[in-house]
């Protein structure tokens, strides 16, 4: 088995307790396989409208965060990528399909947690230092779910978030045919990449619905709408919150 940075490890508990993959530092683990099937380069060029926005999500969180949360992790590639900045990314998700091993590449250490909702009583309140979730809230309750996010984090620790609404015809309707466009040139540059996690069409909630709900739960919280049919929040807590 080889060690430092490219080690995929495994390591399983019975049952549906627990099912994570980590990497440590020095690449070493108590139990470890070596999964060679899919490599890492892989990821470099899979491209989709959720992929699109995960630079944007790295470059919200910045370097040298300790504990990062991804909530919805789908097959992992997001999470992947967070150990360009994180020490430890914990990626949750309840769907079976997409919850399977993957290679991991850069420094830290991930633990994968699959088929477990969110919020998860497992969690400790102030235990994360950034929070990431990708296409993920219009499956949930987005109030209770982005209130949640809010006890997890620590003080000035980050929520970042990219996610779905509905538009609102005809106020979106120029955005929304300026997102065929962009889509188009895209898909006419890059292959696009059908994920296996399963999808809600439409979403319950509209753009504005969106806005309001996390100007609630998230005072001073940074909403943008996006083309290719995204929105995102970019949260900071503050060092000293009042209670709720």
């Amino acid at each position: 088995m080889e060690s430092g940075t490219g080690l995929s490890v495994g390591r399983w508990a019975s049952g549906d307790k627990l099912r994570a993959l980590s990497l440590k530092r020095d690449g070493s683990a108590s139990k470890a396989r070596v999964r060679a099937s899919e490599p890492v380069s892989i990821d470099a060029v899979r491209w989709n409208h959720n992929i699109h926005y995960h630079s944007m999500i790295l470059g919200a969180l910045g370097s040298g965060r300790g504990r990062v949360l991804d909530v919805g992790y789908g097959e992992g590639i997001l999470a992947r990528e967070l150990l360009q900045i994180a020490d430890h990314a914990t990626a949750i998700d309840l769907d079976r399909t997409s919850c399977r091993p993957g290679s991991t590449s850069g420094q830290g250490q991930r633990d994968r947690v699959p088929r477990r909702r969110f919020p998860d009583p497992s969690f400790r309140t102030a235990s994360f230092d950034a929070i990431v979730s990708v296409a993920a809230l219009h499956h949930m309750d987005a109030g209770s779910v982005l209130g949640r996010m809010r006890q997890l984090l620590r003080p000035a620790g980050t929520l970042a978030i990219v996610g779905l609404a509905r538009s609102r015809v005809p106020a979106d309707l120029p955005l929304d045919l300026a997102a065929v466009v962009v889509n188009l040139a895209h898909k006419a540059r890059k292959p696009y990449w059908e994920h296996s996690a399963p999808t809600v069409w439409a979403p319950p909630a509209r753009y504005a619905d969106m806005r309001r709900t996390a100007a609630q739960e998230l005072p001073g919280v940074r909403y943008r709408r996006h083309l290719l049919w995204r929105y995102s929040l970019v949260w900071t807590k503050p060092k000293r919150e009042a209670s709720r």
